[in-house]
C-alpha cells in the first residue's frame, strides 16, 4: 500500500481546541493568486435570519447553495447573489453540517447535530431520511438498529450509490466511519472506526468522489486525506500539517479547506500542494475556520467559515 507524505504551511486557530504541537508545524508553500473580496455579493432579504454557514456548493445552473445555521437553513442564490428560496425550517438542529447536490439535482443535508441525513427533491420536498432525529447510535442491520452518529457529508457514485462520512467529535464520543447505501437508501456496508492505522479515522469530516471514482475522505485530526475505492478498499493516503476539512475537485486540480489552520489550498490530482493562502485571525480575509469551500463557474472561491460567514475570493 502506497503512502504519500506532504507538509505545508500551518498555523492553527482554536474551536475544537487542538493542543497537540504537531498541529503548529510551519512550512512554506507557494502563494495562491487570489485576494479577498469584502462584499460576498449575497443579497439576504430584510428580516431573514441568516446564520453562520456550515457549507457552500454550486449546482449545475451556477446557483450557490449555502447551508446556514439559522432557523431556515437551506438557501439557494442565483448567479447574481439574489436569494431565490429557503427551506428546511424545523428539520435540523443548531449545527447542520453539509449540503450536497446529486447528479439528478436532489439536495442532501447531513446534520451532525441531530444525527440524520435528509434527501430533498429539486423542489425541496423530503424524499428520504436516514437515522432517527436526536438519537445517535450504530447502523447494524442484524440487530435492526439503523442509527447514525454525527453525519458530516455525503458523496455519490455513478450508479446512484451514496457514501456518508460520519463522526465529528474527536475522542471517545464519535464513531468515525464511512457508510455505503444504494440509491434507494438500502444499507450495503461500512468501514472505518476510530484509530490511526490505514482505513481508520479520528474524524471522518469530508468525503468526495474523484473523477476516477475514488472516495477521498478528510481524516481531520489524523491530518490526512485517505483514499478508497467504492468497496472501501484502502488505496493510499496523503499527509498534511493542519486540519484538512473538505475537498472539491475542479478542472485538473483539487481545492481544500484546511480548517482551523486558516488556509485554502490548491492541490494537483495526486494531492500535492501547488499553492496555499490564508491564516487564522479576525482581519479581512483571515479565517476563524475554513470549514468548506466551493468554486463558482467564474472561478471565484467561496468559503463557509463557521465563525465569520461566507467569504469570497477572486483572482488577482
Amino acid at each position: 500500500m502506497k503512502r504519500t507524505i506532504l507538509f505545508l504551511t500551518c498555523v492553527v486557530a482554536f474551536a475544537q481546541k487542538p493542543a497537540d504541537p504537531k498541529y503548529f508545524i510551519q512550512e512554506q508553500a507557494p502563494l495562491l493568486d487570489y485576494q479577498f473580496e469584502p462584499n460576498n455579493g449575497l443579497q439576504i432579504p430584510a428580516g431573514f435570519t441568516f446564520g453562520f454557514p456550515g457549507n457552500v456548493t454550486f449546482d449545475k445552473q451556477g446557483h450557490l447553495w449555502v447551508l446556514n445555521r439559522g432557523p431556515v437553513p437551506v438557501t439557494e442564490f442565483d448567479e447574481n447573489g439574489k436569494m431565490l428560496r429557503a427551506f428546511g425550517e424545523g428539520l435540523f438542529g443548531n449545527r447542520p453540517h453539509a449540503v450536497r447536490i446529486d447528479p439528478e439535482g436532489n439536495i442532501w443535508v447531513a446534520d451532525g447535530s441531530t444525527h440524520i441525513l435528509v434527501k430533498f427533491d429539486p423542489a425541496g420536498k423530503v424524499l428520504m431520511t436516514l437515522g432517527t432525529k436526536g438519537k445517535a447510535g450504530t447502523w447494524d442491520e442484524a440487530a435492526g438498529t439503523r442509527l447514525l452518529n454525527q453525519p458530516n457529508e455525503v458523496a455519490f457514485g455513478r450508479n446512484g450509490d451514496f457514501f456518508l462520512a460520519q463522526g465529528h467529535t474527536p475522542g471517545a464520543m464519535g464513531d468515525p466511519r464511512v457508510l455505503k447505501f444504494d440509491k434507494n437508501g438500502n444499507f450495503i456496508k461500512t468501514w472505518g472506526g476510530k484509530g490511526t492505522a490505514p482505513g481508520k479515522f479520528e474524524v471522518a469530516h469530508g468525503i468526495v468522489t474523484s473523477p476516477k471514482g475514488e472516495l477521498w475522505v478528510t481524516d481531520r485530526e489524523n491530518q490526512r486525506i485517505q483514499i478508497f475505492d467504492q468497496e472501501g478498499t484502502y488505496l493510499r493516503e496523503v499527509k498534511y500539517a493542519g486540519l484538512p476539512c473538505a475537498l472539491e475537485f475542479g478542472d485538473g486540480v483539487i481545492w481544500m479547506a484546511n480548517g482551523f489552520t486558516g488556509q485554502l489550498l490548491k492541490l494537483d490530482m495526486d494531492g500535492k500542494v501547488l499553492a496555499a493562502m490564508g491564516k487564522p485571525g479576525d482581519g479581512p480575509g483571515e479565517f476563524g475556520e475554513a470549514h468548506y469551500m466551493t468554486v463558482s463557474p467564474k472561478g471565484d472561491l467561496y468559503v463557509a467559515d463557521v465563525t465569520k460567514g461566507v467569504m469570497k475570493f477572486v483572482k488577482k
